[in-house]
């Protein structure tokens, strides 16, 4: 093989390469789940930066939502419904926040339905907070009044815990300054 074919190889698995190196380096590293969390997926969680517990930690919880990638839908959501500034200045709140991938559970044409109604958005999106810091011991057969006025149930079957027998907590028991955020796999529809 000439001297040329021989760089030009080089150049080229480097190039291939490098980007790949610099992706794994950029990927946070995932840790061990805050000893008081609850849920299968908490050890997905970045360590640090944004998306991990501790970035939720000192910021109110929208704030603290929109440093989460996989919640930039609810985020959205909670934009053109209005509920940042109240959500943010809450006291003593726990949000059920669905993630993108709840969010993807609803055909496309029935969630732009919904972002579009501003009034059906704030009451399905207010459904999934308590005025209350609920704790993972308060879960097993747990009713709770939303803000939506509505009421939601918690459950607990072994190390799985789910809201209205329906939506699964991924990752719960996370702090924001002013709230404990639930995260989970299904939008939760308000009673009629």
């Amino acid at each position: 093989m000439s001297t040329h074919r021989i760089r030009t190889a080089l150049t080229i698995a480097t190039a291939t390469a490098l980007p790949l190196c610099w992706a794994a380096a950029a990927t946070p590293a995932a840790a061990s789940p805050p000893a008081d969390t609850v849920g299968s997926q908490c050890s997905a969680l970045p360590h640090s930066g944004p998306g991990s517990a501790q970035s939720l930690a000192d910021k109110p919880v929208v704030t603290g939502a929109e440093q989460n990638s996989s919640l930039s839908t609810l985020v959205t959501a909670l934009k053109k419904a209005g509920l940042v500034d109240s959500l943010n200045h809450g006291k003593h709140l726990t949000v059920f926040a669905p993630t993108n991938k709840a969010f993807s559970k609803i055909s496309k044409a029935d969630l732009v339905k919904l972002m579009d109604n501003k009034q059906e958005l704030k009451k399905v999106l207010t459904y999934h907070v308590v005025g209350e810091q609920i704790t993972p011991k308060q879960f097993p057969n747990g009713k709770f009044k939303t803000l939506e006025g509505g009421e939601l149930t918690t459950q607990v079957s072994g190390s799985t815990y789910t809201v209205n027998n329906t939506a699964q907590v991924t990752c719960g028991n996370l702090k924001a300054a002013n709230a404990t955020v639930y995260l989970i796999d299904h939008v939760l529809t308000p009673p009629k």
